[in-house]
């Protein structure tokens, strides 16, 4: 990968710096400012719809879309300038400005990534920015250096240079000179007037220098570029290093705390299910006590309600014997005499024929067992 990319930006430079030689002769003659009003006119138009269409979005994405607008405008105008208003400055000034239009763009997506992955993508924009800067160095570099002219009757030593030279005097014919590059002795033929038997030889040791400062800058950034990644890396796995470590941390903190909860528990536990038994034995030892009152309580009152209804039943008893005993009697048995018993006393009622008829059954009623007295309110008719 470093290897591709250093390529291309070498080629990239080196065919920047050859051009600009080709076109210093023709700089006049595109220079056409109606029409390079016009277009850029027509860019700020665009400019301003595209910034229109962005107020819509919000976030990064809105900031994504103003630079993107930034960066079209300024590669517009950077192809106004080289097409209809050709100077080594003015070209030198659009030529920056899409390197910054661009470097933004760039560095608006970089946020949308993070940790690691942003700071590498904000390395490489910065890299690729550096080397555009100086690829535009390089430019007026070459167009700003003094061109060495020879004939082609001098002489060198350099034996490439040299040939270059004769090679140039036999190819320009009616050309005013050539282009040779002294590390390979390439020759390009430039400009075009009266037809002469003096040939000059232009080299481009300059723009070589310049390409190398470039292809320097380049490298540096790329260093930069895999420093920052690795600085980048470092930082990542030291962070995951330290939250594992806070992690192991926590969670024997954690463990420790429900170990202590857990035995808390247990003891609480314990000493809950103790006094639940203890209340639980107390609790029967009153249900017990309490029975015991109790069934005392119901000992005495069933022997109460025997005895009251062993009296009951007596009562009864001497009413219905009593009842018998003056039925039994042939001069009682058709009187009407009532009967009652309470507590062994029997309360007679009624009417007889005669007092005789009285005492009799009261002397029946007092021989009966279980009667303690007789009390009569029989009446004679």
């Amino acid at each position: 990968m470093k290897t591709t990319f250093k390529t291309t930006i070498l080629a990239s430079l080196l065919a920047t710096a050859m051009s600009a030689y080709a076109a210093a002769p023709t700089a006049a003659l595109n220079h056409d400012p109606a029409t390079y009003r016009n277009v850029t006119a027509k860019a700020a138009a665009d400019y301003k719809l595209a910034t229109n269409a962005c107020k819509d979005m919000s976030g990064n994405a809105k900031n994504v879309c103003m630079e993107q607008a930034k960066a079209t405008r300024a590669h517009t105008e950077a192809d106004a300038v080289a097409q209809y208003n050709n100077t080594t400055a003015g070209r030198a000034k659009a030529r920056n400005a899409v390197a910054d239009a661009d470097f933004a763009v760039a560095k608006a997506k970089c946020l949308d990534a993070t940790g690691a992955e942003k700071d590498s993508c904000m390395a490489n924009a910065t890299a690729v920015h550096t080397a555009a800067i100086a690829e535009v160095k390089a430019d007026r570099a070459v167009a700003g250096a003094a061109p060495v002219t020879t004939t082609n009757t001098a002489t060198t030593r350099d034996a490439t240079k040299a040939a270059a030279v004769e090679k140039c005097a036999e190819i320009a014919g009616a050309k005013t000179g050539c282009l040779i590059d002294n590390r390979t002795g390439a020759v390009t033929t430039v400009g075009g007037t009266t037809a002469g038997t003096t040939t000059t030889a232009v080299t481009t040791g300059t723009a070589t220098r310049a390409a190398d400062r470039s292809l320097i800058a380049v490298d540096n950034a790329a260093d930069n570029t895999r420093a920052a990644a690795a600085n980048a890396a470092d930082n990542t796995r030291a962070a995951a290093a330290n939250a594992a470590d806070n992690t192991r941390a926590a969670a024997a903190v954690a463990a420790d705390k429900t170990r202590n909860a857990a035995a808390t528990v247990v003891e609480k536990t314990k000493e809950v299910a103790s006094n639940v038994a203890d209340k639980t034995r107390s609790a029967a030892a009153t249900v017990a006590g309490k029975t015991e009152v109790a069934a005392d309580k119901a000992e005495v009152k069933t022997d109460v309600a025997a005895r009251k209804t062993g009296a009951v039943v007596a009562d009864s008893v001497i009413t219905t014997k009593v009842k018998a005993d003056i039925f039994k009697e042939p001069e009682l048995k058709s009187m009407a005499i009532h009967v009652e018993t309470e507590k062994g006393v029997v309360m007679l009622s009624g009417f007889v024929d005669s007092k005789a008829d009285a005492d009799k059954a009261v002397a029946l009623a007092k021989q009966t067992e279980g009667v303690t007295s007789v009390k009569s309110a029989i009446k004679v008719k």
